[in-house]
């Protein structure tokens, strides 16, 4: 485990770093704060930014028994930490081996291997073997390797601090315009369109199905005003989540009806930023009634979204 760390750490960058470690599931509002007075400060004093971040979640390997469902998938997470200004993003595998490995024995490595001068963290910080490095371990190990240690407090919303696990909850309960605020643009889900059985043809309506991932996290069934982008394009989306128990089905699905849009998108990627909840899933006691739904599902969709850019934010302010 020590071998692979130190492989991990190398070659040594030239200069000395601020470094920051995390999970960093869903980037959201407060790792974003973390991260901006991370790049700053590193710029401040010319210094390189570095960020680690584990693959899988920490809490997939500690405790293989719990399902973990995860805000951002693991290439987007890399993909926004990249984009984010870093000269290093430093991804870990985390096995039990290095789960099991002493706080202190972790940081000798990387105050040594990364040149670490700061090494920047969120109050509720935890490293280690029973996660034994807190802030005040960190700051005492800083005190023998020559690092600074920066805690940074809780951004707060409403009254309560934004993290994962508050996102994660408001997702569920399909409550994606509160989640929006809480991870500074809109919540995303998607993967490849596959073959359906074309019901939506058949009301004159063509949608785009996508089997819902088991590890990330997916909002309540119903309906959704949602922006779709595909093959380079941006549409408006009525998204409806379920099974469909008006057709008798089971599996569950993201089945997005993209406004004004005839290509085909079979075998495509297709992201969905979820915008407002509109709707529980329903059952209809006739075709017609669900086509009147239908209708007016794609006619609030478009109300709600009109033609402004709520679907691009900045992710990192």
């Amino acid at each position: 485990m020590t071998e692979r760390l130190i492989s991990a750490l190398e070659p040594t960058p030239p200069r000395e770093s601020v470094v920051t470690i995390g999970t960093f599931d869903g980037l959201h509002r407060g790792h974003q704060h973390l991260i901006s007075q991370v790049l700053a400060r590193a710029a401040a004093v010319d210094r390189e930014a570095i960020v680690i971040t584990f693959v899988p979640h920490p809490r997939s390997v500690l405790h293989p028994e719990l399902p973990v469902a995860y805000l951002t998938s693991t290439e987007e997470r890399l993909s926004r930490l990249r984009t984010a200004g870093f000269n290093r993003v430093i991804a870990l595998e985390f096995t039990p081996e290095l789960a099991a490995m002493r706080a202190e024995d972790f940081v000798d490595h990387i105050s040594a291997g990364l040149c670490m001068r700061e090494l920047w963290i969120g109050h509720d910080f935890r490293l280690g073997a029973g996660q034994q490095g807190d802030a005040a371990h960190l700051a005492q190990y800083g005190e023998r390797l020559g690092y600074q240690l920066h805690v940074i407090e809780a951004l707060m919303d409403g009254g309560a601090p934004i993290n994962s696990t508050r996102i994660r909850e408001l997702v569920l309960a399909g409550q994606v315009a509160d989640a929006a605020r809480l991870l500074g643009r809109p919540y995303t889900i998607g993967g490849t369109v596959i073959q359906g059985r074309h019901v939506g043809r058949t009301l004159g309506v063509r949608t785009a199905n996508i089997a819902c991932d088991p590890e990330r996290v997916i909002p309540t069934n119903g309906v959704y005003a949602a922006w779709a982008l595909v093959k380079g394009e941006r549409r408006m989306a009525a998204l409806n989540i379920g099974i469909r128990p008006s057709f008798g089905e089971s599996e569950r699905l993201l089945e997005a009806h993209l406004l004004g849009y005839d290509g085909d998108v079979y075998n495509a990627q297709l992201e969905l930023q979820l915008i407002q909840y509109l709707r529980p899933e329903l059952v209809f006691e006739s075709r017609e009634a669900l086509i009147e739904q239908i209708h007016q599902d794609i006619a609030l969709t478009r109300q709600m979204l009109g033609t402004d850019d709520k679907g691009i934010e900045p992710w990192l302010t």
